[in-house]
């Protein structure tokens, strides 16, 4: 995220100003050992960024538990998952009475054949609930909001690329502080206007974290065809983990992860040593001193042009 802090000082004569202008990449990441701990005490000398493989200079540095989190939580309500939408109505609805706080805030879309905006913005856990009773098959088309490119000459079945791309350009691009967009999902996509790495591209502009969730029903598993490979991409490009519904670990289960990895984040930011802003993509990567330690964050950023004055 490009930040703009602007500090003006009034000189002698009073007509003459000094104006400093400071772009700041703002980067939230977790580092976790390689037994899955989180590691939470770590302070600024324990981390090194790059920026395309060079050096850069840290300029602050917290640990941020508390800093207001805005969350997007999207749900596949296609055909394949008609069996799985009430587990994840009674899932979620724990999720949100659990992890949102005062200064948080959460919206509701579920994804089939449209991307429909089930619940807007909102603190309230009771009012995302009633959202969240709202989720149901969705086999036709329609929807709240359209998908970028009119879609007359395509199947729609699962608009999974279109759900992020809006959820990320439409609802999370002109939020603050953190922003997390939780994806449940088989991983198939039918349909979208948006090809897969224009999804992430509105991801990554938007600062957006995602955490994807692999859920199957098994009784389409039969059929193949399914595979996470989409959700790793989309998590691993934006700082975010895969998670799979199994015997093992439940959807409850896994929302629990996914809350405490959201409060176990640390906030780093730095001037790049190159003033160059054209509007391309800067690969970044944030390490630690400890061999033992796995750094997750978002893999760059879009080095947005100055906006004219």
């Amino acid at each position: 995220m490009w930040v703009t802090l602007a500090a003006v000082a009034a000189q002698e004569p009073p007509d003459v100003t000094i104006k400093l202008d400071v772009d700041v990449v703002s980067l939230f990441c977790s580092v976790r050992t390689k037994k899955g701990t989180f590691v939470t005490n770590l302070e600024k000398g324990d981390f090194s960024i790059f920026e395309e493989g060079k050096s850069q200079e840290i300029r602050y540095f917290a640990r941020e538990t508390d800093l207001p989190l805005t969350i997007g939580l999207l749900v596949d309500v296609s055909k394949s998952q008609e069996n799985l939408i009430e587990i994840e109505k009674h899932a979620a609805a724990q999720f949100f009475s659990k992890v949102l706080r005062e200064k948080d805030m959460a919206f509701l879309i579920s994804f089939g054949a449209a991307v429909e905006l089930l619940q807007d913005l909102t603190n309230s856990a009771r009012i995302l609930r009633k959202g969240l009773n709202d989720l149901r098959l969705n086999a036709g088309v329609g929807g709240v909001l359209p998908s970028p490119v009119p879609t007359s000459r395509r199947p729609r079945g699962t608009l999974l690329h279109d759900a992020v791309y809006l959820a990320a350009n439409e609802k999370l691009r002109r939020e603050v502080g953190r922003k997390v967009v939780v994806l449940i999902t088989d991983g198939v996509d039918q349909g979208s206007q948006v090809e897969l790495g224009e999804a992430i591209e509105a991801a990554q502009k938007s600062d957006a974290i995602i955490y994807s969730i692999y859920y199957v029903d098994p009784r389409y598993l039969m059929y193949g065809g399914y595979t996470d490979s989409a959700l790793r991409k989309l998590a691993e490009e934006t700082g975010g983990r895969v998670f799979s519904v199994d015997r093992r670990n439940t959807l409850d289960s896994i929302f629990q992860q996914i809350q405490e990895e959201m409060r176990s984040q640390y906030a780093i930011g730095y001037t790049p040593a190159s003033a160059n802003r054209d509007g391309g993509f800067r690969r970044v990567e944030i390490r630690t001193g400890n061999k033992e330690h796995k750094v997750l964050a978002r893999k760059g950023y879009y080095a947005a042009k100055p906006e004219a004055r």
